[in-house]
């Protein structure tokens, strides 16, 4: 089973060279911490900065350079700082080849529900519903189950959702899971995780081919 340090270095490898990346909140900001040095990315955070770097060391924070969800952040060289309207200039004009955002939910066609929890107090749904409308190649990283142990994926969404049929794959602490036009297709289990044990944990139709591999972590 994965941490989320786990499922962001899993996520990590699907990093290409050459890549734009739009990092969600929360587990996704760890994947910049993982992607391989033989490699050029840019990674882009929608408060208005391409060229993020990875978390500073503690000591070494600017408290004025921090990403959409508040944290402190390194640059790398090079990097550009920008308004909101240039950022979502280059997320709604498509120039984001990847998009890795958390998620309370996602279905088994591709909806994903990562904005409200009805009678809880959020302050909108912020970046994700222009990412999720304009990104064509969606990564979630998440939990497979909740606190209380459901599973959140899902055959449908319960709650409010940010965009329709858009996910691409999912990286668990238990499964990488490709949505497809009949389901979730298991691709590789985390380590120490049964293909039962993914099963048991998922609501949505589960598509199982072959000996599914494990995950090199």
């Amino acid at each position: 089973m994965l941490d989320k340090n786990g499922i962001a270095k899993r996520i990590a490898k699907e990093v290409k060279n050459g890549y734009y990346v739009n990092l969600g909140i929360g587990i996704p900001t760890l994947v910049a911490n993982f992607v391989r040095d033989d490699i050029e990315v840019e990674f882009q955070s929608e408060n208005g900065v391409l060229g993020m770097g990875p978390f500073p060391f503690e000591g070494e924070e600017d408290a004025d350079i921090i990403n959409a969800g508040k944290q402190t952040i390194t640059t790398l060289p090079g990097a550009s700082f920008f308004d909101s309207a240039t950022s979502f200039s280059m997320i709604r004009g498509k120039h984001v080849d990847l998009t890795i955002l958390g998620a309370m939910e996602v279905a088994e066609n591709g909806d994903i529900a990562n904005w409200k929890i009805p009678g809880k107090m959020v302050k909108g749904m912020g970046g994700a519903m222009d990412l999720v409308a304009s990104a064509e190649n969606i990564i979630v990283a998440m939990m497979h189950t909740n606190r209380a142990g459901a599973s959140k994926l899902l055959k449908r969404c319960s709650l409010p959702l940010t965009g329709v049929g858009c996910v691409k794959k999912i990286v668990t602490n238990l499964a990488v899971v490709e949505v497809t036009d009949k389901g979730f297709k298991l691709l590789e289990r985390a380590p120490g995780v049964s293909v039962d044990d993914i099963k048991n944990a998922t609501e949505g139709h589960l598509i199982i081919e072959g000996d599914i591999p494990e995950m090199d972590v």
